[in-house]
């Protein structure tokens, strides 16, 4: 590639001002660096329209300048503005719809007003204050960027701190004016004054890198989610919770069921959540104290990080979003890690078994296929989706339910034996939680009671590539052609 490429390169990616600007810059560079970057080949260099993404997503993240770093590093490990800026742009990509129309707001209305009125009967815990939402695909971005943000930081916080003593205890109090091997080769790479200090440029990076990474789930969870508690934690400030009616049109589409009666169910789930964590002020608070627990023990392996620095070779989000993943730099599990992910997996196995029986009592009566989506539901969380995959391998933790059958069959056990006020009151403290059984193993003799297990660490009959792949249209079909053959239910079908 001769330096005439280079020049219309650099105008394409920068404008016409900006553009020759920078090629006088790089008609600075020493000989060597222009030599490296010209035998890269055309090849070699990023997309116009990926620098162009990447430029507009700092310039968003309150990256303009190397005297942004510091207000950067001050405001915390994650860069909100950052990570929303990368999701906006994932979501706008993706077909989303810019306002709910007239008739997915009138059937979401008429589904949480109906499912309120089941709820009632059959739970002692008062409705969430405020309405549940109406939202976009966007405007639930906006309402949850922060609380992921916030979930995560006592794991982001553990890792970045370790960065930045292992690479000064490795580098000193100060690189020196280049540095050479990480990003350039054999070739040095001058170093920014205020960059010189290892853990402030280890702390830069590691704050734009989840910042980068988490946009990039967030967006692609957009187009997942379907109601703010589908994580089964609460995300958004308003406690009544929230529906997506794009997403849930497009669930019930790929299911080939009645888009009322799906959204019914859904909006009768968010609402359970929201009335669960309204009525027990300390479940947030356990989950966060949890996570924190986790964070404590959070190691680093250098020289594996070094490695992933090395590969971040392309100019795009996605690809300098890689560069420090906590799941490839080596987080070790320390015993108090191990108990911490115990404990978080049975609280979530818990709330989740929880709604799944109130759900079921709750709208038994009025969904003619809740036996179907309810199963649906469940294995749908215990394989999870590329976007939760995506986040989980963020901060190490897994937010999907390992034992959520057990759970809901001993919720449905104590409501046989003293109704819904004894399965209540379980929840005014967090001594009074059922336990799940220490042994995994259920009544039957069969290992667990979910047969779609998630992918877990340490797991030997998981594969590398994460967990086995669901056929969900033969999965859906099945279950359908059994409800034809349930003698109890005569029920057709919906087109």
């Amino acid at each position: 590639m001769d330096e005439n490429a280079i020049h219309q390169w650099l105008i394409q990616c920068f404008g016409p001002v900006q553009g020759e600007a920078a090629w006088a810059q790089f008609s600075q560079l020493p000989n060597e660096v222009r030599d490296q970057i010209l035998s890269q080949g055309a090849q070699g260099l990023p997309k116009p329209e990926e620098v162009q993404s990447l430029i507009k997503a700092f310039s968003a993240g309150g990256l303009n300048t190397t005297g942004d770093v510091e207000r950067t590093i001050e405001k915390g490990p994650v860069n909100t503005d950052l990570a929303k800026s990368i999701a906006s742009s994932t979501i706008a990509s993706d077909g989303a719809e810019s306002t709910v129309t007239a008739e997915e707001a009138q059937t979401a209305r008429e589904a949480i007003s109906a499912s309120g009125l089941w709820l009632d009967a059959i739970s002692d815990f008062n409705p969430a204050s405020g309405e549940m939402q109406v939202l976009t695909r966007d405007g639930w971005l906006e309402n949850t960027i922060a609380a992921w943000a916030q979930f995560s930081a006592p794991v982001v916080q553990s890792m970045n701190d370790a960065l930045s003593a292992v690479f000064t205890e490795r580098f000193g109090d100060s690189f020196e004016s280049q540095v050479s091997g990480m990003f350039a080769g054999p070739v040095p790479i001058p170093i920014p004054d205020n960059l010189k200090d290892p853990g402030t440029l280890m702390k830069l990076l590691g704050n734009t890198s989840f910042s980068m990474q988490l946009g990039q789930a967030a967006g692609k969870l957009a187009k997942e989610i379907r109601g703010s508690f589908d994580q089964g934690i609460a995300l958004q400030s308003n406690p009544a919770g929230a529906l997506i009616p794009q997403n849930i049109y497009e669930y019930a589409q790929s299911l080939e069921l009645d888009v009322h009666e799906v959204m019914s169910f859904l909006a009768l789930r968010e609402q359970t959540y929201a009335r669960l964590y309204a009525s027990v002020p300390w479940l947030m608070p356990r989950f966060e104290a949890l996570i924190g627990k986790y964070a404590r023990g959070i190691t680093i392996d250098l020289d594996a990080m070094e490695d992933q620095l090395r590969d971040a070779t392309d100019m795009n989000p996605e690809s300098i979003a890689g560069a420090v993943n906590l799941t490839n730099v080596g987080a070790s599990d320390t015993p108090e890690q191990r108990e911490a992910l115990h404990s978080l997996a049975d609280l979530l196995a818990l709330v989740e078994g929880w709604v799944d029986c109130v759900v079921w009592r709750a709208g038994m009566a009025h969904i003619p296929h809740i036996e179907q989506l309810r199963e649906m539901i469940r294995r749908e969380r215990a394989v999870g989706g590329p976007a939760e995959q995506t986040f989980e391998s963020l901060i190490g933790l897994e937010l999907r339910p390992k034992r959520l059958r057990e759970a809901s069959q001993i919720w449905e056990q104590l409501t046989a034996e003293g109704g819904q006020e004894l399965r209540d009151s379980k929840w005014s403290h967090p001594d009074l939680l059922p336990s799940l059984p220490s042994d995994s193993t259920s009544a039957n003799g069969t290992e667990g009671l979910d047969q779609y297990p998630s992918e877990s660490t340490g797991s030997s009959d998981t594969s590398s590539n994460g967990p086995s792949k669901i056929d969900w249209d033969a999965e859906l079909s099945k279950l359908l052609n059994d409800d034809h053959n349930d003698d109890h239910n005569d029920k057709p079908d919906k087109d």
